[in-house]
C-alpha cells in the first residue's frame, strides 16, 4: 500500500473492534511478532478491550485517532490522545504489524501532536513506555521525546493491563514540548 495516501479520521463507536483486534495484533501473540513493537514476551492477556476503547470515546478532550490507506479505507493505524490538565497524553501508539518500518508511525505521531498542539493548544505532550522496551523507548527518543526520570508502578493483578511474565515491570514517563 502506498502510505502517501495516510488518511485520518476520529474514531466512533462502529471502530471500536477493529481497533482493538488492531492492538492485539500488534502486541500480543504470534502476529504481534512480525513487527518490532510485540509486547508478546513481557505480557499475555489482552492489549485493550472494547471497554477501555468506549471510555476513550466518550471523554472530553480524548480520541482514538485512526490512520487508513486504500479505497475503500482499512485501519493500518492508530493512537489515543487526551488531554490530562494541562498535558497532552499520547497511548494506545499501534500500526499493523506487516507495515511497521514504513514510515506510517512518524505520520501518525505527527498527527497526534499537531492535534494535541494545534487544536487543543497544549505544548506538552507525554507518554508512558514499559520500562524494559528500550528498542521502544530509543524510538520515541529520536522523535524528540524525553526521559522524564518519573515511574509508575505497573498495575500486576489487573488483567486489563495483561498478565506479566516478569516482575520487573513499570512505566517510564516520556514527555516532548511541542
Amino acid at each position: 500500500m502506498n502510505q502517501e495516501a495516510l488518511t485520518f479520521r476520529a474514531a466512533t463507536a462502529a471502530d471500536i473492534d477493529a481497533i482493538v483486534a488492531l492492538a492485539e495484533s500488534a502486541y500480543r501473540g504470534d502476529s504481534g511478532r512480525r513487527g518490532w513493537t510485540t509486547e508478546s514476551d513481557l505480557l499475555g492477556g489482552r492489549r485493550t478491550g472494547p471497554d477501555e476503547i468506549e471510555d476513550f470515546l466518550c471523554k472530553p478532550r480524548s480520541m482514538v485517532l485512526l490512520g487508513e490507506l486504500g479505497d475503500p479505507p482499512a485501519l493500518v493505524a492508530c493512537a489515543h490522545i487526551a488531554a490530562h490538565d494541562e498535558v497532552g497524553y499520547l497511548g494506545l501508539f499501534t500500526v499493523d504489524p506487516t507495515l511497521q518500518g514504513a514510515g506510517i508511525g512518524k505520520r501518525v505521531l505527527e498527527e497526534a501532536e499537531r492535534i494535541v498542539r494545534d487544536d487543543w493548544r497544549l505544548s506538552t505532550i507525554e507518554m508512558t513506555v514499559i520500562n524494559v522496551r528500550e528498542e521502544l523507548i530509543q524510538y520515541y527518543l529520536r522523535r524528540g521525546f524525553r526521559r522524564t526520570g518519573k515511574f509508575l508502578p505497573f498495575p500486576y493483578g489487573d488483567a486489563r493491563f495483561g498478565l506479566p511474565k516478569r516482575d520487573d515491570l513499570s512505566f517510564e514517563v516520556l514527555e516532548k514540548t511541542l
